[in-house]
């Protein structure tokens, strides 16, 4: 067993299901007739036989097996327990534990023990050796040859080992079929079996390759827990497969890589056997077989033969994906994929036909991914014609395989809800210790009390001397005096006590809470696994060679924003081999190496994380893009010729601009720049772009470090403190009542020549008017893509780093705000959404009457870009949680005229429609926490919003969902391939008009 986690999860299995077992036997020793308790421990065994077979402790499973099978027979016959045979099971129970905690020194142990073991299994099965298990021999032939060592390595066959010590009986797959190379089955080996365990076979996947792949039942499936223990198996080891067989291309007789992929293969077998899908397990061993014999010099692994094997990988990841409910169907659906890339890996592995082998069609290169682990589709496979195969390498990896599964092996998963609990009690702790320096200077200030009394008991004491006292009141100043000086001693003592526990605290409570947020960090590299893979994957779509180098793969990064990350750094890549470098002969011929490079390193630069995405391409003329800012009328010719180059390449950041002259399906839709964009801002950064025409192009991200701190002002707003994030604010102006104008009822003011609508944002908020405003006003400028607004607050308080911490998800997404913080004193301030800011800025100028700030003379010759005499365009909300989607479908509306706005979910597009007028919603189905038809049977029951139209679009084709989908009120039900024509564009057209 080579897998660690297996193994743990192995001693947590039997230290369960012994427990179980004695609880049930001491039942059973009080109450014999109980059958349930009787059921209960066969049970507990038979789980225990199947979890050692899969770890393969044949010791465990044989032992196991034997008491099973003695419980069974006595069960079969209504025998009563004996007291002597239950008390030889709670022993043999004993030795199961004892065996799993063992399993490191499995060896030693059955040779300290092998004489207890076979006097314990000999008294279970009633003295005499017909019902025990005899040995099963060790398989031969067989790749997969298992040595108990501490490190359990997968290891090659070697000869049968000769012992002197007497071990009891080994159990090999019970109830399964021995295997050779050729899968045929071992009659030697199945011939050793008793009978009591061929009638009553425990139930353990047969691995033995089907001629006719079968899809696994519903049946083989464990619960969902098991599951995802083998998603998360599947998503890491398959991530070191893709690295490692892309390493091979370059290196295909590396034995560390060639042994990191054939234990990253053995992992996922095992996983999956654990779980029952026969067709990862059969895909599993193919790939495991292949990597040995390619250890042992037998085959090469490269060119065809690497892209099988990737292939092999995709099936695993995607497998990896399903959810349980789909499962079933899913491998209904793929059976002939698995089938036909297991066969041509075992044809690969056969050298005698590999020479001959007919590569596996090529993966569709998928569109950038949505979700943070993408998968590459599936497609059926065909022979291709033979094409020259470009040449492709990633730089190498920064630590060995070895090193990097030992990092690995130190990483916890946690998850999200709970590191953003720990950091909200890190924030709670550093405000608490902040509590402290206070009672330190109110001891101060007791200090500074006591010795005032002192002063005046010397005084008295003094005066005392002077004029002769009483001897009693003589010896009770006296005492007064002894006991001030303890009282001053002793408060001395207590406030330095103070104030160096003071020290300790604010240093500890702030080590916690940066460690907090360092623990909420991930290396660069973590987020961007699929890189490599994606960037070859291209380069041999399009008969390129591409070295991708990544720098900085350490890098510490957000986990949030990696996540967001993802994306555009997909689109960007894409872009780069797809437009940006050039074919190997076009390079020749402009003096370059044949083989283009892009470069995507990641550093923290200046308090900020600064990602740079290089190529060495063509880059882009800047007379071109000038040509094509003119021909998209985005500029007129006099324009386009003053604007620096700086300022040229921001308009490839706009929504559908594109340089390309075709679209392909890997770009030149306009897209990918501008989610890059919208990310940026989205996190409080930039980025920037610059080209050298022949040289390449080069992209700038600045990010902050970190979501988890935000700089922001502090703001009141009728008395209550609020926050802006500082990366939201276009600026901050300080605007007297002089210079504010009105047209019609509307006040403005201008800044840089552009006139700014002046809007109460008490009034936004919909708290009470403040009882008076500053002289000047203080206004916060906050935009979006179309609108620009002057935010009028009471006061600025200042500006300051908060620690964000997430509302409670039971509140959904609160209007106007994104997340509160604890200030220094313990109150709580509220984190304000901006772009939710503007939408509801933008309702209230529709339905309401904007108060004034000021009595000013109303001026009706003025007017403001003549926007009254404009009719207003139509309102759409696009509901859907892929960026993709979403940009796409607002890049088609924005293009015929429509306002546009966005909406991550259900939940999030309720909020919005409810809070601000729209002409038409639309939909998909499957999104988090409120679904389409949620969101449309909530539209059409509002009283208000029941008469807005409503289109779902969905990747969904069946006529049962379309049913669904226009019976919850939807006026339209579209599939996604709406998009590729215009019958989105005329169905909205046909509802709202143009």
């Amino acid at each position: 067993m080579s897998d660690y986690s297996m193994l743990d999860l192995f001693r947590q299995e039997v230290e369960t299901q012994v427990k179980s077992l004695k609880q049930s036997l001491s039942i059973l020793k009080q109450q014999p007739s109980l059958g349930g308790e009787l059921d209960t421990a066969i049970r507990s065994l038979h789980a225990i036989t199947g979890s050692a077979q899969l770890v393969e402790i044949a010791a465990v499973a044989t032992l196991s097996e034997t008491m099973r099978v003695r419980l069974m027979a006595m069960q079969a016959n209504s025998i009563a327990l004996s007291d002597v045979l239950i008390e030889q099971l709670l022993h043999a129970g004993d030795l199961l534990v004892e065996m799993s905690d063992a399993t490191e020194e499995i060896d030693r142990w059955l040779s300290d023990h092998a004489e207890d073991l076979a006097q314990t299994q000999t008294a279970i099965v009633g003295g005499n050796g017909e019902s025990m298990p005899p040995p099963i021999q060790q398989r031969t032939g067989h790749t997969e040859v298992i040595e108990s060592s501490s490190d359990h390595q997968v290891r090659p066959p070697s000869p049968p080992r000769e012992t002197k010590v007497q071990s009891p009986p080994i159990l090999g797959d019970l109830g399964g079929e021995d295997l050779g190379n050729d899968g045929s089955k071992d009659s030697r080996v199945h011939d050793t079996i008793p009978k009591e365990i061929r009638a009553n076979p425990p139930e353990t996947p047969d691995l033995k390759p089907p001629n006719d792949p079968q899809p696994n039942p519903p049946s083989l499936l464990l619960d969902s827990s098991m599951m995802d223990l083998f998603r998360l198996e599947v998503e890491a080891q398959a991530t070191l497969l893709n690295n490692g067989l892309l390493a091979l291309e370059t290196q295909p007789r590396s034995a560390q890589e060639l042994e990191a992929l054939m234990r990253a293969a053995h992992s996922i077998k095992g996983a999956a056997r654990i779980v029952g899908l026969d067709a990862a397990v059969h895909l599993a061993h193919a790939m495991e077989d292949c990597f040995v014999a390619a250890q042992s010099q037998t085959i090469r692994l490269d060119g065809d033969r690497v892209d099988v094997l990737l292939r092999g990988v995709d099936l695993l990841q995607n497998l990896g994906q399903v959810s349980d409910a789909d499962l079933p169907a899913w491998l209904t659906k793929h059976d002939l994929d698995f089938a036909s890339v297991r066969s041509t890996i075992e044809a690969i592995r056969n050298p005698e036909t590999s020479a001959v082998i007919q590569p596996l069609e090529a993966n569709v290169i998928p569109q950038a991914p949505i979700a943070p682990t993408p998968a590459a589709p599936t497609s059926d496979a065909t022979d291709v014609p033979k094409t020259t195969t470009p040449e492709v390498s990633v730089s190498p990896i920064e630590s060995s395989p070895t090193e990097s599964s030992t990092i690995q092996d130190r990483v916890v998963r946690v998850s999200a809800d709970n590191l953003n609990r720990m950091m909200g009690l890190a924030g709670e702790s550093l405000i608490e210790a902040n509590w402290l320096p206070p009672f330190a200077d109110a001891l101060g200030a007791l200090k500074s009390q006591q010795l005032k009394l002192s002063k005046y008991l010397e005084q008295l004491q003094q005066n005392a001397l002077a004029n002769p006292i009483d001897q009693t009141a003589k010896t009770l100043l006296d005492a007064t005096r002894k006991q001030d000086q303890e009282c001053r001693k002793l408060l001395n003592d207590r406030l330095i006590e103070l104030e160096e526990f003071i020290r300790r605290s604010t240093n500890l409570s702030d080590r916690l809470y940066r460690e907090v947020i360092t623990s909420n960090m991930r290396p660069f590299m973590d987020g961007m696994p699929g890189f490599p893979r994606m960037v070859r994957d291209l380069a041999r779509t399009t008969n390129k060679q591409v070295k991708l180098e990544i720098v900085g793969k350490s890098t510490s990064v957000d986990r949030d924003i990696l996540k967001k990350l993802e994306a555009p750094l997909t689109h960007i890549l894409r872009n780069a081999v797809d437009h940006g470098i050039e074919l190997p002969e076009d390079r020749v011929a402009a003096g370059k190496l044949a083989e283009g490079t892009i470069r995507l390193e990641a550093m923290h630069r200046g308090g900020m994380l600064a990602i740079t995405i290089a190529d060495d391409g063509k880059g882009i003329a800047p007379m071109l893009l000038r040509q094509q800012i003119v021909d998209k009328k985005l500029v007129t010719p006099d324009v386009a010729t003053q604007l620096t180059d700086a300022e040229l390449m921001e308009f490839l950041f706009l929504p559908g601009f594109s340089m390309s002259k075709q679209v392909t399906e890997l770009s030149g839709r306009g897209v990918g720049l501008d989610i890059a964009k919208n990310m940026a801002q989205e996190v409080g950064g930039t980025v920037r772009a610059t080209s050298q025409p022949g040289k390449g192009i080069s992209f700038y991200f600045q990010l902050p470090l970190t979501l988890s701190v935000v700089r922001t002002l502090l703001v009141e707003v009728s008395g209550e403190t609020y926050a802006f994030p500082l990366a939201r604010i276009d600026q901050i102006v300080a605007v007297k009542p002089a210079e504010i104008s009105v047209v019609e009822t509307r006040q403005y003011f201008t800044l840089d020549q552009k006139n700014i609508g002046l809007i109460p944002v008490h009034q936004v908020l919909d708290l009470p008017p403040p009882p008076s405003l500053s002289d000047p006003l203080w206004v916060v400028v906050i935009s979006d893509q179309a609108n620009t607004y002057g935010l009028v607050v009471d006061r600025c308080l200042g500006e300051r780093e908060l620690v964000v911490r997430p509302l409670d998800a039971r509140l959904g997404k609160v209007q106007d705000i994104s997340a509160a913080a604890l200030m220094g004193d313990g109150s709580l301030v509220l984190i304000v959404d901006v772009s939710d800011l503007v939408r509801s800025t933008n309702t209230l100028l529709n339905e309401s009457t904007i108060a004034k700030i000021s009595h000013i003379e109303e001026n009706s010759d003025l007017t403001l870009n003549g926007s009254a005499h404009h009719k207003e365009p139509r309102r759409v909300l696009v509901v859907d949680d892929s960026i993709t989607v979403r940009e796409m479908e607002r890049k088609l509306l924005q293009n015929r005229g429509y306002l546009v706005d966005v909406a991550v979910d259900g939940m999030e597009g309720w909020n919005a429609v409810r809070s601000s007028p729209y002409d038409l919603v639309i939909s998909d189905i499957d999104m988090p926490r409120m679904n389409g038809i949620e969101l449309i049977k909530a539209i059409k029951g509002h009283p208000r919003l029941g008469a807005i139209p409503v289109i779902v679009v969905s990747y969904r084709d069946r006529e049962d969902d379309r049913m669904q989908g226009l019976e919850a009120g939807a006026d339209y039900y579209l599939t996604k391939s709406s998009f590729h024509d215009d019958t989105l564009i005329r169905a909205v057209m046909d509802l709202i008009g143009e």
